[in-house]
């Protein structure tokens, strides 16, 4: 059997039930970590990975069932994706951000009975669409430019680090308005990979996670109609939006990083137990343990709270947080690892040193160190947030 129709039996559960999205990785992710260095070393994207996500019902595992998708939540999401990233960095982080495009909406219908989501995640259910996020360069002070003409806005935009950009159907995006009568306004839109106007810069060249397809995206004079803005919010501030956004999406994409540093710890066990069993040797295994258990801790209280908690620069704080600790640690766990399985680590044969490159991405997306640390010392001193981002 190929590895699509099994993919495409595992999906084989009923609608009442729901499915089980870290089973099915489970099943997929011997053929991904196959095919993991592949991409790795000819910085390909991971199309057929891709492909069985599909065939296999993970690209609407996020939609609520109402709306007909299989209705998983937060934790099975983010299971999901840690569990991926275990058999390919590169694939689970680029999973991610369509998973976490598809989660804030679906978390908005389902605690805030908010009406506009609905089309979009009937669309993601009932063709099985892609969906992009432009990611740090559409964080709260925007990118592109926006241009009023008659009937909506002409964009012209360069999108960087669109991961998936040639598997995605609708890069979720934005630009802002410069001209806008209560000054810069940052616009909430989606954009068809189909249009005309819009072409992938093969620009993903990287140290690690280079099977992600991190491309740039172009926009050169689609235009949105006035109807198709989802949101008109200030340049430069947080909106309520962002705070919905941090909560659910960090838990995800963190996840990948969780995950890198999980199989990272598995491949250094299975060296260091080559090696001559020195304390030293113990001991290097010793401290990636508790520092591997670290990340771990922060990434479950990242999806505590996005499945319980509101969302709000408290949370938002927490959150960030919590991205820190497992950026740091599973950096930290990583680095050891290499250690504690001595000089093969060094070799790409053994894989560790491509997670070590996978897991340094933890340190790119926002709040990085400097903006996350300036947010928290806000937070504790009382003082405005509004504009700390």
């Amino acid at each position: 059997m190929s590895r699509t129709s099994q993919a495409e039996a595992v999906v084989n559960i009923s609608p009442e039930t729901g499915i089980d999205p870290i089973a099915i990785v489970r099943k997929l992710g011997p053929g991904f970590a196959a095919r993991a260095r592949t991409a790795d070393d000819t910085d390909a994207f991971v199309a057929q990975n891709f492909a069985e996500l599909k065939a296999a019902g993970l690209v609407t595992a996020g939609v609520p069932a109402d709306l007909g998708g299989g209705g998983a939540g937060i934790s099975a999401l983010a299971g999901m994706v840690r569990e991926l990233a275990q058999h390919c960095g590169s694939t689970a982080l680029a999973f991610s951000m369509h998973t976490h495009q598809v989660a804030i909406p679906a978390w908005r219908w389902t605690r805030q009975q908010a009406a506009p989501v609905a089309p979009l995640l009937k669309r993601v259910a009932a063709e099985n669409l892609v969906l992009l996020s432009s990611g740090g360069s559409d964080w709260i002070a925007g990118s592109g430019k926006a241009e009023k003409v008659e009937g909506g806005y002409r964009i012209t935009a360069r999108k960087v680090f669109t991961s998936a950009a040639e598997a995605g159907d609708i890069l979720m995006t934005g630009a802002v308005w410069e001209e806008a009568p209560e000054g810069p306004m940052v616009l909430h839109f989606g954009v068809p990979m189909k249009s005309p106007h819009v072409s992938i810069i093969q620009s993903w060249k990287t140290m690690g996670m280079r099977g992600t397809g991190s491309n740039d995206v172009v926009i050169n004079g689609h235009v949105v109609p006035e109807e198709a803005v989802a949101l008109k919010r200030k340049q430069g501030e947080w909106h309520p939006l962002f705070h919905i956004i941090s909560m659910i999406a960090f838990p995800l994409i963190y996840s990948a990083y969780l995950g890198v540093a999980e199989a990272a710890r598995t491949r250094a066990l299975e060296l260091a137990a080559k090696r001559r069993q020195s304390n030293e040797v113990v001991a290097l295994v010793g401290r990636m343990e508790t520092e591997l258990r670290t990340a771990q801790l922060a990434q479950a209280a990242m999806v505590a709270l996005a499945e319980t908690a509101q969302p709000g620069p408290a949370t938002t704080n927490e959150i960030m947080i919590g991205r820190a600790l497992v950026a740091r640690h599973a950096i930290a766990a990583t680095e050891l690892a290499m250690e504690a399985a001595g000089g093969g680590a060094f070799y790409r044969d053994n894989e560790l040193e491509r997670h070590f490159r996978d897991v340094q991405g933890a340190r790119y997306h926002p709040m990085q160190q400097g903006q996350q640390a300036l947010y928290a010392g806000s937070v504790a001193l009382g003082l405005d947030t509004a504009k700390v981002y």
